[in-house]
């Protein structure tokens, strides 16, 4: 059995000679999985020049009221504006982001399987957008769901449905609740090793934050690695490699 130890071993002889593409390829993931802010202000100026000076305060109070009634359906309808356009980015990149997560599974699987990670891992599930949309939804509502009931269950929920992008980006042509199902019954057993390995990688965290967040560069590629090896390890699902047979010398080769 591995441990945390092997894992982190495991990454960093996979992402020997490319770091490089592992830490752009990593870079662009996190930039699509985090979403953005956006924020709108809005100004409205009263002219001096507009109020009468009546030299009476209720003729100033009615003049103010006038104007507050006559913004009120611009700052409602640009509000409203807003939020429907914050609302429809919002949806997109949580599309986006589900989509990623599984082709940056399937980057770290290639990894550490030795094969051919590229950028292109990022994009290549589009056309298996439905079931990354679904099983991301229904994880985000299971580990709510479960933090209501205090802190700790949510946790513990998070680290159940973990290997569930991992097992589409092998089995894309899953239901997300077949996925999420096999997490469940794979971490069975299996996640405090999760936690002993995420807990592993907290003395580099702290490092990344006294770097001002630059670390995190190449540690996020890092962790990612040692999850995926992780994922191959109790999944049983590791590439055989294939051994060559020796071949044994003839008289002319002596």
């Amino acid at each position: 059995m591995k441990y945390a130890s092997n894992f982190r071993e495991s990454a960093r002889e996979a992402l020997r000679g490319k770091w490089g593409l592992a830490v752009g390829v990593g870079l662009v993931a996190s930039l699509l999985g985090a979403g953005g802010s956006y924020n709108a202000s809005i100004n409205i100026n009263l002219d001096s020049s507009d109020v009468e000076t009546t030299g009476s305060l209720e003729g100033l109070f009615s003049q103010m009221s006038e104007k507050a009634s006559e913004a009120l359906p611009i700052i409602i309808g640009v509000f409203s504006a807003v939020l429907l356009v914050s609302l429809v980015v919002s949806v997109a990149m949580f599309v986006i982001s589900s989509i990623v997560s599984l082709g940056y599974a399937k980057f770290n699987l290639e990894l550490i399987d030795d094969g051919a990670p590229s950028f292109n891992n990022l994009f290549s599930y589009f056309k298996h957008w439905k079931v990354a949309v679904v099983s991301n939804l229904l994880m985000v509502i299971y580990v709510f769901l479960w933090t209501l009931l205090f802190i700790i269950p949510g946790i513990v929920a998070g680290y159940s449905y973990a290997m569930t992008p991992y097992i589409l980006a092998d089995n894309p042509n899953l239901s997300a609740s077949e996925a999420i199902a096999m997490s469940k019954e794979m971490m069975r057993g299996n996640k405090w090793r999760l936690f002993c390995l995420s807990l592993s990688f907290i003395g580099w965290e702290i490092l990344c934050v006294f770097s001002l967040g630059i670390g995190f560069l190449w540690l996020v590629p890092y962790q990612q690695a040692a999850l995926a090896d992780f994922y191959r390890e109790i999944s049983d699902t590791r590439p055989e490699v294939e051994v060559l047979p020796e071949i044994e010398p003839t008289q002319a080769d002596v």
